[in-house]
Parts: C-alpha cells; sequence; structure tokens
C-alpha cells in the first residue's frame, strides 16, 4: 500500500480544543488509561478515544499525533477491531504499541502471525537505528513485553528500528509517513527507556510543546465554568475528599456566591472531620456550606443489617432522599457540580442527554462514590470541570490554587464512610469504637511520616469477640484489623510493609486506648486477590 497524505487544516484560535493534543485509540488494552497518564507527564495534553473513532472525526479533533493501544485480540482473528483505514493517511504521527503496531502492519499490507515462542514480561532491546524514536535510549534497554503474535513482513517503505532475542521486529517505522510500531510497552514502569521513548514521540515527532500545566488548565476551566453557568446557581455535594474540595475551590473562585456547598453529615465520617471540614470552608476560605445533620436518619435506617451491598443501597437511598429534601429547601439550581475525573469517563457511558439541549443531565450520582441515583424527576445540568484530570492531576490543581495538604494528600474514603468498615451491624457503640481506633492509626502513621507513602490505611471493625487478658481478668472483646496497601491507582494493590514497630505502637494504643478492643491484627492480602476495603 502506497502511503498518501493530507496535510490536517489549520485549527481556530477559537475552538475549544485549541491546545496540543496526542489521541489514544484504545483497542481495549489494560494500559490505555496509563499511556494517556505517561503522555501528560510530558506536559502535553491527551485523550483516550475508541479505537471506532473515524478519520474525519480525529481530522476534526486535529491532534499533533496519534498513538493505537495495545489490546488482547490477534489482528487475524475474526471480528478483531480494526481502526479506520483512512487514519494512516491523515498526514498525523501514529505510533503503534503491541496490537497497535500489528494492526498498522496488517492494514498497511505487512504480515502478522502466531510468534513460535511467545514473549512475556522483562525482555532487553537491542536498538538497529538511535534516531528519531530511539534518541537517547539506551542499547540494551529493558522492555515489557506482553505478545504471542509477531510481525513477519514488514509494509512497504518500513524499516527495522530495533530486536530481541526472541522478536526480531520489536520496532518500525516508516520515516517519511512519521508511522512507528513497537512490540513492547514502553508507557509501563518495567520498562527503562519507555519514557524517554514517549517522550521522543511527543517532542520530536509530533512536535509538542509543553503546554499541559495546572496553571493552563485552571484559566480555562475558570473561562469554561463562566461561559457554561451564566448568573445560573450550581449545587455540590461537599464530602471533604479532595476532587470535591478541589472542586468547591475552582467553583467558587469562577462564580462566587452563585455556588452552594451542601455537606450532608450521614454520621460515618472519621472522628472529628465533620467539624474540621466546616471549619475549614467557611472560617478559612470563606466558602459557605449548608451542612446538614442526617446522623440519626442513617443510622436508623442500617439497623439490624448486616449485608454489605444491602447497606451500601441503603445509604445512597438515604443519601438521595437527603439530598433531594435539602436542594429543594435551598434551590432552585440549574446546575449539579460533580468530581467526575478522566478514569470515571473513560469507563462510563452512563450519561444522559437532554434532547433541547444537549447538555448532559443528572440522573444519578456517580455510583463510583456509592451513593446510588438521583430521582428521574429531579434534573440538573452538569458542570463537570475535572473530567480531564487523573486523580494525581487533581492534585496539583488542588495544590496550586490553595487546598492545604491534608485535603490535598487525603486518602480515598467510601462514599458510605466508616459503615463498609464495620463488618455487619452498624451501631452507635461500634461507631465510637472505630472512630477511636481509626483516630489512632491516623495518628501514628502520620507522626511516624508514612502517612504519604500509603495509599490506604485504616482500620476494620469485626463483629466477632475474642478471648483476651487485661489486668489479670478475663475479657470478651472485638479485634480490629489494620489495612495498609500501597498502590498508584487504587485498580490493583499490595499489602505495605510497614516496620513491626509502627505496628506495635499502634497495636498497644489501641487495645490500651479504645474500650472494647482487646486484639490487632494485619491484613497481609494484596488486590487481587482481595479488595482494598473489606466490603
Amino acid at each position: 500500500m502506497t502511503l498518501q497524505t493530507e496535510q490536517p487544516p489549520a485549527r481556530s484560535s477559537a475552538n475549544r480544543l485549541d491546545r496540543q493534543m496526542i489521541v489514544i485509540l484504545d483497542f481495549g488494552s489494560q494500559y490505555s488509561e496509563l499511556i494517556a497518564r505517561r503522555i501528560r507527564e510530558t506536559q502535553v495534553y491527551s485523550e483516550v478515544l475508541s479505537y471506532r473513532t473515524t478519520a474525519e472525526q480525529l481530522r476534526q479533533l486535529n491532534p499533533k499525533g496519534i498513538i493505537l493501544s495495545g489490546g488482547p485480540s490477534s489482528v487475524y482473528d475474526q471480528g478483531a477491531p480494526h481502526c479506520d483505514p483512512a487514519v494512516w493517511t491523515l498526514g498525523i504521527p501514529i505510533l503503534g504499541v503491541c496490537y497497535g503496531m500489528q494492526l498498522m502492519v496488517q492494514q498497511l499490507g505487512g504480515g502478522v502471525e502466531r510468534a513460535d515462542r511467545g514473549e512475556y514480561g522483562k525482555a532487553s532491546l537491542y536498538i538497529d537505528d538511535p534516531t528519531d524514536l530511539f534518541t537517547n535510549v539506551e542499547d540494551g534497554t529493558t522492555m515489557w513485553m506482553s505478545h504471542g503474535d509477531s510481525v513477519t513482513r514488514l509494509p512497504e517503505g518500513f524499516e527495522l528500528l530495533a530486536h530481541t532475542d526472541n522478536t526480531p521486529c520489536a520496532a518500525i517505522a516508516h520515516h517519511e509517513a512519521k508511522l512507528y510500531g513497537v512490540q513492547f510497552h514502553p508507557e509501563v514502569v518495567h520498562s527503562i527507556g519507555g519514557q524517554a521513548l514517549i517522550r521522543n514521540f511527543v517532542y520530536h515527532i509530533c512536535a509538542c510543546e509543553p503546554t499541559w500545566t495546572t496553571a493552563a488548565f485552571v484559566e480555562e476551566a475558570v473561562r469554561e465554568i463562566r461561559a457554561k453557568v451564566g448568573d445560573k446557581r450550581v449545587l455540590l455535594a461537599l464530602s471533604g475528599g479532595v476532587d470535591s474540595s478541589t472542586l468547591a475551590f475552582l467553583l467558587h473562585r469562577a462564580i462566587g456566591d452563585q455556588l452552594t456547598c451542601m455537606f450532608i453529615d450521614q454520621g460515618f465520617m472519621r472522628k472529628g472531620e465533620p467539624e474540621r471540614l466546616l471549619k475549614l470552608f467557611q472560617e478559612q476560605f470563606h466558602i459557605p456550606v449548608e451542612y446538614v445533620n442526617a446522623r440519626e436518619r442513617f443510622l436508623n435506617r442500617l439497623e439490624g443489617i448486616t449485608d454489605p451491598e444491602e447497606k451500601r443501597k441503603r445509604v445512597g437511598h438515604e443519601f438521595i432522599r437527603v439530598f433531594e429534601e435539602e436542594s429543594k429547601r435551598l434551590g432552585p439550581f440549574d446546575y449539579l457540580a460533580q468530581g467526575t475525573l478522566y478514569p470515571d469517563v473513560i469507563e462510563s457511558a452512563d450519561t444522559n442527554v437532554d434532547p433541547q439541549t444537549g447538555e448532559r443531565v443528572a440522573v444519578k450520582i456517580k455510583s463510583h462514590h456509592n451513593v446510588g441515583g438521583l430521582p428521574k424527576d429531579l434534573q440538573f445540568k452538569l458542570v463537570e470541570p475535572l473530567r480531564k484530570l487523573f486523580k494525581d492531576e487533581v492534585r496539583k490543581v488542588g495544590r496550586s490554587i490553595g487546598l492545604p495538604e491534608e485535603i490535598v494528600q487525603r486518602h480515598p474514603f467510601p462514599g458510605p464512610g466508616l459503615a463498609i468498615r464495620i463488618l455487619g451491624e452498624v451501631t452507635e457503640e461500634r461507631l465510637d469504637i472505630l472512630r477511636d481506633a481509626d483516630l489512632i492509626v491516623r495518628q501514628e502513621i502520620n507522626r511516624c511520616g508514612y502517612y504519604h507513602e500509603l495509599w490506604q490505611a485504616f482500620a476494620v471493625l469485626l463483629p466477632i469477640r475474642s478471648v483476651g487478658v487485661m489486668g489479670d481478668q478475663r475479657t470478651y472483646a472485638y479485634p480490629v484489623v489494620l489495612r495498609f496497601v500501597t498502590s498508584e491507582d487504587g485498580m490493583t494493590a499490595d499489602w505495605a510493609r510497614v516496620p513491626y514497630d509502627l505496628l506495635e505502637t499502634i497495636s498497644n494504643r489501641i487495645v490500651n486506648e479504645v474500650r472494647g478492643v482487646n486484639r490487632v491484627v494485619y491484613d497481609v492480602t494484596s488486590k487481587p486477590p482481595g479488595t482494598i476495603e473489606w466490603e
């Protein structure tokens, strides 16, 4: 196939997408989001789109480059995902990764077959052409392989860039057309020279500049919020986490008193958190918060309930009832602000569009927060300024606009709160026990400087009792489980190897200071097979 390319059209400076952008076409890879994150680490904006995105749609977006992700299929399988063949003639640099490289080869007339030997895990990469894609990438560097198919014949105009012991065509290029392919995964941390390769593609081949910064995002977000909302009122359900707190700051900067923050205290927060949240926002940041004390209502809804899914449902349904009542009391509102993040956008197609305005409308609060769905007759248009960001980017934005570190670095906390860290029935007594134990955990990991080394660290209360001896007397009390994990994104996690001295201190304090507990254990289960939360 002879490549004939068209020149991309000039972009209008008024176009919202006038930023430089790299598009990732997703073919079902578990690493597509990671590719986007790696691109953004170069301070260049990236988006993940379906492989079904047409060449015309891409032409309208006018990205500076396109990356084809890996995927679980073989290109020669019936029904295997293929991209629009016209993509190759757009005149935009393209990098195919693993399956993406094989698809490029197949569609442009080369050959792909099942390899005699698959290649999985670390492999030494030997560079045959150290220019362009491999500038400053060390020969013999380690790259991460995961493939059972291999390229057996290059398309016309392509040449070999690198190989491994098992894969003769580990990297290829059509330099004139700016089409590149790599059989390995440069985006994973195991690929030592991977980020250098990505930077070469972004900066040297696609000629991007590092313009995707927190300052640029804040400026654009404020402008877009003002243009969208106008003089209308916006309601935000504040949780105290980094997402909703950053969102509150951003909205308040954009529209001031048009924003109403509502904090529903369902009684399942950690010790002192509701009071601390209100003090921070109202006294220190001068952002008014409508406080709704619904503790008794939520606790009554969970009376006698032990099934974890039923607990979640009841917490969610009660949240909706309270939210509906209070929004009507405080309203009317035209917009509901949600802390939707980019992974939520990628993973969820559960959106609804107003047929008259084309606006997304909320028929539910994100299941990510486990609080259920809004009634269909309670309609808001959505304003979601964080929907372009990953979690680490939200933290950077929050820090840049003045959020304190205690919020910016706050560990993830489930929507139902301590209700799902108490196994079995939730009672006032058990909540008090867990709050006291949890406070000790937080105090000690902060004291020794481990808080920011951990993805999450918390206590779980089990609904059983065991025998102990305290003060020469027999006790029959609850055990507390400590759950400390490390992770990058929460999708997978490993139990944290914290010092024994730290565990000993926490255990001694909990047993001595928390009435009703006589045993402390440590969870050494990774995710998978376990989950981070116990329920």
